[in-house]
């Protein structure tokens, strides 16, 4: 995952992990503060497009999915006010069935 990560951003210092199988679903409850630039990475395993990954808010209204954009690994997100979002992370079923998801958030200081 760290190798969607350029120098330019920073990590939060955490990892975010969950173990699933089948069609589980995992939730990371994050925090965004406003004025920043975030970049979200996820993998599974060496291959990409292992995880399908929305970026939700607290209503759990999609803000974001990574499969309207070809499963990317990562994406940027710009942050006009601070707001508290949920990640929410599957398998893709095409690929595997089961896998450790992770989740890195880095920032633009």
């Amino acid at each position: 995952c760290s190798n969607n990560f350029t120098k330019d951003y920073l990590s939060d210092g955490q990892e975010y992990r969950a173990l699933l199988v089948d069609d589980q679903t995992a939730e990371f409850h994050l925090t965004l503060y406003g004025g920043s630039i975030y970049r979200f990475g996820v993998c599974s395993g060496l291959d990409s497009g292992n995880i399908i990954f929305r970026l939700k808010d607290q209503d759990y209204n999609e803000l974001f999915s990574n499969q309207k954009h070809q499963l990317a690994s990562h994406w940027d997100f710009k942050v006009e006010s601070t707001l508290d979002v949920i990640v929410e992370a599957n398998l893709n079923q095409e690929k595997v069935s089961s896998g450790c998801a992770v989740l890195l958030v880095g920032f633009k200081p």
